[in-house]
């Protein structure tokens, strides 16, 4: 293995080099550094966007989740996900026309228009923060964990974090976002034919579909059913999971971006069907990968299983190439969320000659905050990119009630979001119960913002409307 990773690794390295310098151009406006400066046709929006999404969290989060979980964890992502694609084509819709109106310089700029207000903007950049630097950094501690197991005396894992972190850094600052898109049409490509191959060399050790579900049944039946062995996979944790998954293209500014510099909302709407396609045959292997965890490596923990399922079972070349395909997942989301977060960084000061200089600035904090984070993170990487995502669809609401409406909404609204972040984040500190009257919070309170969106809509489009009209 390590002898095929010698000959791979560097070519990886090298391919993404070239990219960054074929996508890097001396007279580089700002824009095109920020937006890529082009219209996504139908494959390449269709990859970029799939990279940005299914990242180490797959990869190695599903596998251990239906270790432990069992076959209902199809339900909280491959269901949430279909959920999700129907959002993307309704939501797309809406913020193209917005965009049209208003321009579109990050999602933070297109929230203070919308509001006329630059706290909005604030409001969002406050909530991706806290919420999206936890993510970039389970895909950080994702890879190394199995860079430390591959090469144990090599490098220590804070180490081998730097060095990801600095391959990201170097590419995404030298050919902006440009350089990212192309880079995640080769590493979404990679990530689904590596999970294929590792996925087919475990059920062919099985025996087969058929033989698998037989095995799984004798050794623990309660993974062929909701809500689990551990009885977390039920009908509130599920719901909750599909809200936070459904809000994902609509509060994670990444994602927006993709939809914004679509070639036309046809091309979109194409991209938001491959997303679905794509959804199913990157979850689809992750299963019979976890079941084979759960018949063969049960006790172990989840840095054990995934070492030992991922690469010590796999012939050389294979686990060589998933080395490759989780660096590759790793990277795809981090970087594409790190450049995100410099550019709503920069919607938060007025236009001026430096914004440029603190945007990179600011990407290369936020690596370095990820990186920190990803040394106490905890190895449930599923758990922790579930809270993630049902932290950033807090702000899904106050989003909407922008997008959706021609007029401005009522500011309260921002103040009641930032109640909600709050309140969310006291429940995952055990400041506060994670349920309310039997209710899990996280869907609870986004339900409650949903109510106060409609109502701060329909406050300010009323008052507009009893306003005396001129002659």
């Amino acid at each position: 293995m390590i002898a095929w990773l010698m000959v791979l690794g560097p070519i990886y390295v090298i391919v993404l080099g070239t990219l960054a310098w074929r996508s890097r151009r001396a007279d580089q406006s700002e824009m095109e550094f920020l937006l890529g400066n082009a219209k996504l046709g139908l494959m390449v929006g269709l990859l970029t966007t799939a990279a940005s999404l299914f990242s180490t969290f797959t990869l190695q989060g599903m596998p251990d989740f239906f270790r432990q979980h069992g076959v209902a964890s199809w339900i909280f992502l491959a269901v949430a996900d279909g959920v999700m694609i129907f959002v993307i084509v309704g939501f797309a819709f809406y913020l193209r026309r917005r965009v049209a109106e208003k321009g579109f310089s990050g999602v933070g700029p297109l929230l203070n228009a919308c509001y006329e207000t630059p706290w909005a903007g604030r409001m969002y950049f406050l909530g991706i923060f806290i919420f999206l630097i936890p993510y970039v950094s389970i895909q950080i501690k994702g890879i190394t964990i199995f860079l430390t197991a591959v090469f144990p005396e090599f490098m220590p894992t804070w180490a081998w974090g730097l060095a990801i972190v600095g391959l990201m850094l170097l590419y995404s600052e030298t050919g902006g976002l440009k350089a990212i898109i192309f880079a995640d049409v080769i590493q979404a490509v990679l990530l689904l034919g590596v999970v294929w191959i590792i996925a087919s060399v475990c059920l062919d050790k099985m025996g087969g579909m058929a033989s698998m579900f037989q095995q799984v049944e004798r050794e623990n039946v309660a993974l062929l059913s909701s809500p689990g062995p551990k009885g977390l996979l039920g009908p509130q944790f599920l719901f909750a999971s599909m809200l936070a998954i459904a809000f994902v293209p609509i509060t994670q500014p990444h994602i927006t971006t993709r939809l914004v510099i679509m070639k036309s909302i046809k091309e979109t709407h194409r991209m938001a069907i491959g997303i679905g396609i794509f959804a199913v045959l990157v979850i689809l292997p992750t299963l019979f990968i976890g079941f084979y965890g759960a018949i063969n490596y049960a006790d172990l923990s989840t840095a054990e299983f995934l070492s030992q399922v991922l690469l010590f079972d796999q012939l050389p070349w294979v686990a060589a190439l998933g080395v490759i395909g989780l660096l590759a997942a790793a990277i795809s989301t981090s970087d594409s969320q790190l450049f995100a977060m410099g550019t709503e960084f920069r919607g938060l000061f007025e236009a001026g000659r430096s914004r440029m200089a603190l945007t990179r600035i600011a990407i290369v904090a936020f690596a370095v905050c990820a990186l920190i984070f990803s040394q106490i993170a905890s190895d449930e990487l599923a758990l922790l990119a579930l809270s993630g995502f049902s932290g950033t669809a807090i702000l899904g609401p106050m989003i909407l009630a922008a997008i959706l409406r021609n007029r401005p909404p009522a500011t309260w609204m921002i103040i009641v979001t930032g109640i909600g972040l709050l309140s969310f984040l006291a429940s995952q500190f055990g400041l506060i119960p994670k349920a309310v009257l039997g209710m899990n919070l996280n869907w609870l309170i986004v339900v409650l913002l949903g109510l106060c969106a409609f109502f701060a809509s329909r406050k300010r489009l009323a008052a507009r409307n009893d306003s005396p009209v001129p002659n």
